[in-house]
């Protein structure tokens, strides 16, 4: 493992970003979420890369916020408010980025998903989990609300459900993390990378522009009323029509042939 603090490897149109600082247990210090975001925006501008696998290096993916960072911030005058302020903003910044790349992102997850950590997951397109990975957001229990996670674990599982976590504290295993949906596949920790490698090897193998415009149209839908989803998303399925590309799917699938894409 190189002294990074966040390894990118590319293997076919997959790449592999490995958070790397285990003795944080992966935590989202200042320089974390730069790199982070930083590798996002370098990602969105690889034309050659259709998926994106995140994981954790160590015993753990992630373990949230860098507590130790956030006590230092209180020593301003001002106990640390603007510094605050500015780190929930750039973590939403960076969580909000992987929504709007145009690539799907994966979460690889081993041993714990904390608070931010646990942010992450759901911030993720898809996940998949070891079956021994615990997911939390425990901040209550040191008397900080999990507000911001909160986010995105209220948007993907249901709404007692997330409260329930956010106000005990306390840790769901994997195997519940995907009958509430957080997660999409657990698997033995032993068989992690090739459970994802073919989730993340099934995707980079369509059609990248349709993935494209399939992600953006499906974040977005999300938000509107459903009538207006529908006339959304009929645009959207007017566009995708009008590929060589996708002409070219129709055909190759009436003729019972591969597609010969320009562009995958």
């Amino acid at each position: 493992m190189s002294d990074d603090l966040l390894i990118r490897h590319d293997a076919a149109s997959v790449a592999h970003l490995t958070m790397n600082a285990p003795q944080k247990l992966n935590a989202l210090s200042d320089e974390m979420l730069a790199a982070l975001h930083g590798a996002f925006d370098e990602i969105v501008a690889d034309q050659s890369i259709k998926a994106v696998v995140l994981s954790g290096a160590g015993k753990a993916f992630c373990a949230g916020h860098d507590l130790k960072q956030m006590t230092a911030a209180r020593q301003a005058p001002d106990g640390g408010k603007a510094a605050f302020k500015d780190l929930f903003d750039r973590c939403a910044a960076m969580m909000l980025s992987i929504q709007k790349m145009p690539q799907p992102v994966i979460a690889k997850v081993h041993g714990i998903a904390t608070a931010a950590g646990c942010q992450l997951v759901a911030s993720c397109d898809m996940a998949v989990a070891a079956d021994d990975t615990r997911f939390g957001v425990n901040g209550v229990n040191i008397g900080l609300f999990c507000s911001t996670p909160m986010v995105a674990l209220s948007r993907n599982i249901p709404r007692k459900q997330a409260f329930e976590m956010l106000t005990t504290g306390e840790f769901i295993s994997a195997a519940r993390a995907r009958e509430l949906g957080l997660i999409n596949r657990a698997c033995p920790l032993d068989q992690l990378d090739a459970e994802t490698e073919a989730l993340a090897s099934t995707i980079s193998s369509k059609l990248g522009a349709a993935v494209k415009i399939g992600k953006e149209a499906f974040y977005t839908q999300l938000q509107m009323p459903i009538e207006a989803a529908y006339a959304y998303t009929g645009d959207v399925m007017v566009e995708n029509m009008g590929y060589r590309d996708t002409e070219e799917g129709i055909a190759a699938f009436l003729e019972k042939r591969p597609p010969d894409w320009d562009n995958r």
